[in-house]
Parts: structure tokens; sequence; C-alpha cells
């Protein structure tokens, strides 16, 4: 029975050894390897901007910019600001995005941002037809 007891708490030590070794290690990653790894994926991100104009090279206010996502085909859109400017920021680097502008029912070109355009910030204009 000692015997028994002996080997039992002798596991429980050894056990509990384990656990606090495993935490630290988990600590240790959570502190220093994920900070480094978030880092350097946001520092892959692009950034997407420019302005939006009229036949006459006026910047147009509040002209709807839409961005699609050729992968997922997901959608997302800007409302220009007075001066015309538009940003998507935080942008894959390993997807091509098609990108146009409308104000007043009348559209843009549609122009693509390439996954092979490796800038960080990639500005592209659009004139409203």
């Amino acid at each position: 029975m000692q015997f028994g007891l002996m080997r039992l708490k002798t596991l429980r030590e050894c056990l509990m050894k384990k656990i606090v070794a495993y935490i630290s290690v988990a600590i240790v990653f959570s502190v220093i390897v994920l900070p480094l790894t978030c880092a350097t994926a946001a520092d892959h991100m692009r950034t997407l901007m420019e302005r939006v104009f009229d036949r006459r090279d006026q910047p147009l206010d509040k002209a709807v910019v839409y961005l699609k996502n050729t992968k997922s085909l997901a959608v997302k859109t800007y409302i220009s600001d007075p001066d015309g400017s538009y940003r998507f920021p935080a942008l894959s680097p390993d997807v091509d995005y098609e990108v146009y502008a409308e104000h007043n029912g009348a559209r843009s070109d549609t122009k693509t941002l390439s996954a092979f355009d490796n800038r960080k910030v990639v500005n592209i204009t659009l004139r409203v037809k």
C-alpha cells in the first residue's frame, strides 16, 4: 500500500512538472512567437487607394467604389470622400481584385489589381464616364 501511494505521488509530481513545462512553452509562444507572425502577416498586406474623377477631371464626392475579390467573389464598397479619394486597406497579396466606381448612374472602367503586383500601396485612378 505504501509503495502504491509513493508511486502515485511520484506520478503526480511528474505530471505537474510536465503541465508547468507545457504552460511555460505556451506563454513563450503567445508572448514572443505569435506577435512576430502577426506582424509578418500585416507586413505582407497591401492597400489600394486613389481618387475618383468625372469626365472633366473633377473629384467626385460620394461616388460608390466597388472592390471585388476574384477568389471569394466578396464585394466591399467605399463612398468616396469630398476630394474623391477612396481607400481599401489590408488586402491579401495573393488575390486579384477588380475595382470600379459608380456615380449618378454612370460608371468607370473596371480596373484589376493583380496578385503579381507586389507593391504595398497601389494607386488606381477611376474616371466615371
